[in-house]
């Protein structure tokens, strides 16, 4: 298909290019990023997604957009919310996957003597890798109301801090969750993953600030030079992945029932307005919960960890929330498509949030900046905090990317990449390591994502978001 260069970091694939588009492609990405970006199927499912009914705008797919389900990681799909459309594989199976980042007020000489120790600490008090499991005493109502309440209810049970709710996307509760909606199976899985990271590319680093690019955010968003701070990338674990498969399979018999056609099945929907649409958006929200009070128990427990590593308080170490965002979500938000303000339901799976000034729906300390987007590099390279630019309002439904993004599957990287190469990378780097398996060490080596220096430099140039501060690991968890 021909793509159609726009300027240095967009390219577009119009509408016509294959038969069947409803509207067209655009992506964000340098020509490098682009050659790379080409080697998988990210593009043509793009354009199958164009032939979905009541899309609002082009599909959109970001510079770290890599080969997924149904549609690439690193989609934004917006769908008219009076005439659209709701797609689980549109919004991802880790449901609210996403990231947050705890400040503190120590120095890298402050952690590095104690970083194994810390380390441990940290690998002991957070369960991570395949069919990890915390019990911390919740009963089935509990988690009824983690899923329906979020954040606030572990926070009432003594899992935080107030302050941390106002630092959480959606202040971490998302409305109209319906755990009734919510099959058991995924309850049963959900029940003790509470607290857990999970394996594959979820991750705990503690991370030193290394350069800052914007003084006066940094200022206001409480980051500076050598500070420590640790950045969480985990999701709803079972408990969303189940959720996505139950629906995909409603879906699927709503499809045939309906006698829906569509170029991959993998795109299965339903219209908004009817049931199964709705059913899906109530047990999604319960996912969405489920995330946002997973990330703080976590934080509760990194809190517990530093605490025990130092002898001190987490709160005279200054451990406080500086934002938690959401990756993989459907959301209901007003946005101006080709002129006209309307309703739509931004499904981003793979793209985060990234709201410029002035949006009520950014916490008011931020509403003079834009909000934080927290963007993970691969391990052992370098992870970002950017600002919501006003660029995102215009192209992109208020989106930016979401991290690096893979260039290797898991299988290959175990074929092509010994797990002692990545051991030794990151000893010359002074980077501490605990971790599960050493075949996840291969699966998420650094050479298999992109370059995040480069896709960060696309999103900036874009207006979409811009440059806070690059964050380098000093010590990587795992599962």
């Amino acid at each position: 298909m021909e793509i159609k260069k726009i300027d240095d970091v967009r390219f577009r694939i119009e509408k016509g290019a294959q038969p069947g588009m409803n509207t067209g492609v655009t992506l964000y990405a340098s020509e490098t990023l682009l050659e790379k970006i080409r080697k998988d199927h990210t593009l043509q499912q793009a354009v199958n997604a164009t032939t979905l009914p009541g899309i609002a705008g082009n599909v959109l797919v970001m510079p770290d957009g890599h080969e997924g389900y149904g549609v690439a990681i690193g989609t934004v799909f917006a769908s008219d919310a009076e005439d659209g459309i709701i797609s689980p594989g549109i919004c991802g199976f880790d449901i609210n996957c996403g990231v947050r980042l705890i400040k503190t007020n120590l120095s890298e000489k402050d952690v590095r003597q104690n970083i194994a120790s810390l380390s441990d600490a940290l690998f002991k008090n957070i369960p991570s890798g395949v069919g990890s499991r915390l019990n911390i005493g919740l009963t089935s109502r509990d988690l009824e109301r983690v899923s329906e309440e979020g954040v606030d209810f572990i926070i009432n049970k003594g899992f935080g801090f107030k302050e941390d709710i106002e630092h959480t996307e959606e202040l971490g509760h998302m409305e109209g969750a319906d755990f009734s909606k919510v099959s058991q199976m995924a309850k049963s899985r959900g029940l003790t993953e509470l607290g857990t990271l999970g394996a594959g590319n979820h991750f705990l680093e503690v991370q030193k600030v290394e350069r800052l690019f914007d003084e006066k955010v940094a200022k206001a968003y409480g980051l500076y030079e050598g500070q420590m701070v640790v950045m969480v990338h985990t999701g709803s674990r079972g408990f969303g992945h189940q959720t996505c498969s139950d629906y995909l399979r409603t879906l699927e018999e709503y499809r045939a029932r309906k006698g829906i056609s569509l170029v991959d099945k993998e795109l299965c929907y339903a219209r908004i307005g009817d049931k199964e649409a709705t059913d899906y958006l109530h047990a999604m929200r319960c996912a969405v919960n489920f995330a946002f009070t997973n990330r703080q128990i976590i934080t509760n427990s990194i809190r517990r960890s530093f605490e025990e590593t130092f002898g001190r308080s987490s709160d005279s170490m200054g451990m406080d929330l500086l934002y938690d965002v959401s990756h993989n979500i459907v959301k209901l938000e007003e946005h101006e498509v080709e002129g006209k303000r309307m309703k739509v339901y931004v499904h981003r799976k793979g793209a985060t949030r990234a709201f410029p000034k002035g949006r009520p729906e950014v916490p008011e300390k931020f509403r003079s900046t834009g909000q934080p987007v927290l963007i993970p590099g691969s391990m052992g390279t370098a992870s970002y905090v950017l600002c919501g630019r006003e660029g995102s309002m215009k192209e992109t439904f208020g989106s930016a990317c979401h991290g690096a993004g893979r260039v290797m599957s898991r299988h290959q990287a175990l074929r092509e990449i010994p797990a002692s190469k990545t051991f030794d990378s990151l000893k010359r780097k002074n980077v501490e390591i605990r971790i599960r398996t050493r075949k996840l060490v291969s699966e998420e080596a650094e050479w298999t994502y992109k370059d995040v220096d480069e896709v960060v430099r696309v999103v900036e140039q874009a207006g979409i978001a811009g440059a806070v501060s690059r964050n380098v690991p000093v010590a990587v968890i795992k599962g």
